[in-house]
């Protein structure tokens, strides 16, 4: 008889979204021979959902520096449990792991966890998560765990589209087509319903034990789409949230007003970035791409993988 394989399931949602798609995955792994335990990352002080926009806009330095914040205890049952794999579904929060998903892996919990331990990753998205997934995968790497696969299921529609559509979801709660002509924001249920595939391919290396090939596995069902432009825009994005989010950590000290300030100049600057400076930076990226065709190459296969540079 096989061994009883333990997996635990560890995701934090506002939406609902992306606790429908680990739900998915998970659903072919379940049998007699597997105990699978979830847990939802709770915070102390809850994040709204909706939301509005001084609440959006101002965790973006907390966020983008992974301050940490308090979450709810973790289940003792769950810390006293040897797991085989661990299933870590996260959102992605200004190119950054959501404040939720930081908070828990900043836990001695969270290390006595994942020390030693295969994780998968699963992310639910817009569309931007490669700058995320390399701090995770950082993290996971602090936290001595074993990074064996990764998915990331992201709204299909162009940048700009998807800015209007998930804005309207993120202000409203409702998932629902923007003036009747824009398209449901979001991964599409189309894709959400197909993300049992994956749990197929984890499920026959589950039974063995042997991870070597699984994100090889997992990429020709399509676990991964790199878009080499958005690849682009996220490493100049990046560098300038890092000047901004310390700018602005710097000069609120703790001021309600100040944050108020500088997190609406910083909700301006960002319209400005995403509808004047992208569409430049895009034009450029068309210039140069033959050129580059290599190094993009290079970066697909990069970025679709499990490795850390």
């Amino acid at each position: 008889m096989q061994s009883l394989k333990k997996v635990l399931v560890i995701h934090y949602s506002q939406s609902g979204q992306l606790t429908e798609i680990v739900n998915n995955i998970v659903q072919p792994i379940k049998s007699e021979n597997t105990e699978i335990t979830y847990f939802n990352i709770e915070m102390e002080k809850p994040f709204p959902f909706p939301w509005n926009k001084e609440r959006f806009f101002g965790v973006f330095p907390e966020t983008f520096l992974q301050k940490a914040q308090p979450i709810k205890p973790i289940p003792k049952a769950i810390l006293n449990t040897t797991y085989d794999l661990i299933i870590f579904g996260y959102s992605v929060w200004y190119l950054s792991p959501s404040l939720p998903t930081t908070s828990f892996l900043n836990t001695e919990e969270a290390q006595k966890l994942f020390a030693n331990t295969k994780v998968i990753t699963v992310i639910g998205c817009r569309n931007m998560w490669i700058m995320a997934q390399e701090k995770l995968k950082q993290k996971l790497k602090a936290l001595k765990a074993e990074l064996v696969g990764h998915i990331v299921l992201a709204d299909r529609h162009i940048n700009h589209i998807s800015v209007i559509t998930i804005s309207h979801w993120m202000f409203t709660g409702t998932k629902s087509k923007f003036l009747g002509i824009f398209p449901k924001p979001g991964v599409s249920q189309t894709d959400i319903d197909a993300s049992t595939k994956f749990g197929k391919v984890i499920g026959k290396h589950l039974k063995t034990g042997a991870y070597e090939n699984l994100q090889s596995e997992l990429l020709e069902i399509d676990a991964v789409k790199v878009k080499p432009f958005l690849v682009t825009v996220e490493k100049r994005a990046t560098m300038l949230f890092s000047k901004w989010a310390k700018l602005i950590d710097r000069k609120i000290e703790n001021n309600p007003k100040k944050r108020r300030f500088w997190t609406t100049i910083f909700n301006y600057y960002l319209l400005f970035a995403i509808w004047c400076i992208a569409p430049l930076v895009f034009v450029l990226f068309l210039i140069f791409y033959l050129p580059s065709l290599k190094r993009i190459k290079k970066q697909k296969a990069y970025y679709s993988s499990v490795e850390l540079k």
